[in-house]
């Protein structure tokens, strides 16, 4: 069983950055491809960005390239999402997602086995 505790999450100006952690319990976390999702109100949860277990692919959302960083360190089992230059419409909830011994097609795929309860991010602008 593995559990996901998201944190980062807050109130943010419009244009200013905030860095979003998600920390995995379990073993193996080096060979789970993760993600982060996000679902705006009134919407379907939609993925933002997802890393290999090897760090040697990454995956962004056209709403997340250029300005958003997925990275893990898999000696403290923590994945992150770096995001700047955050726009109004970036509010929402956000997800991490895990998927062990998956790839980033799966976590793409919203096939992860494991979800975090959810941090939320609000953009004023």
């Amino acid at each position: 069983q593995v559990q996901l505790v998201e944190s980062g999450g807050g109130l943010v100006q419009a244009g200013g950055p905030l860095r979003l952690s998600c920390v995995a319990s379990g073993r193996a976390f080096d060979k789970y491809a993760m993600g982060w999702f996000r679902q705006a109100p009134g919407k379907e949860r939609e993925i933002v960005a997802a890393i290999s277990w090897s760090r040697s692919s990454t995956y962004y959302s056209d709403t997340a390239k250029d300005r958003f960083t997925i990275s893990r360190d898999n000696a403290n089992n923590t994945v992150y999402l770096q995001m700047n230059s955050l726009k109004s419409e970036d509010t929402a909830v956000y997800y991490c997602c895990a998927d062990p011994y998956g790839t980033i097609m799966t976590v793409r795929r919203g096939q992860s086995n494991y979800w975090g309860q959810g941090t939320r991010v609000t953009v004023s602008s």
